[in-house]
């Protein structure tokens, strides 16, 4: 069974910066990629029609991101620690919503595959972020 926990979500003023963090609980987190998806508020949708964010493969050496997070979002991931860091910077209001973390098994780094929703076996529960202007 694999459990992922979010972590680090909060309130902050436009301009500012959150590290989110996702915890997996997994014998082997090196075999997992790892995405992170949001639902802006208001929209309660299922969870496969949440936003794409970030992604990592299951080495780290290939990152994708949203157009709208590119140059402020940067994810990473420590082996070790078995956690996937989402460090976001120069926040603004549309960056509202709950963050999700979620991982797959996969050895690829299709955009593709990392970018879905639907490819995606774990998810974690959610963690608020919300950014006021």
């Amino acid at each position: 069974q694999v459990q992922l926990v979010e972590s680090g979500g909060g309130l902050v003023q436009a301009g500012g910066s959150l590290r989110l963090s996702c915890a997996v609980s997994v014998r082997t987190f090196s075999n997992y990629a790892v995405g992170w998806f949001r639902q802006a508020p208001g929209k309660q949708r299922d969870i496969r029609e949440s936003d794409f964010v970030a992604a990592i493969n299951w080495s780290g050496a290939t990152t994708y991101y949203a157009d709208s997070v590119k140059g402020r979002f940067t994810v990473s991931r420590d082996d070790a620690k078995k956690t996937v860091s989402l460090q976001m910077t120069n926040l603004n209001p549309d960056d509202t919503g709950v963050y999700y973390c979620t991982a797959d098994e996969y050895f690829g780094s299709s955009f593709g595959h990392l970018g879905s929703t639907y490819e995606y076996e774990y998810w974690g529960q959610g963690t608020q972020v919300t950014v006021s202007s």
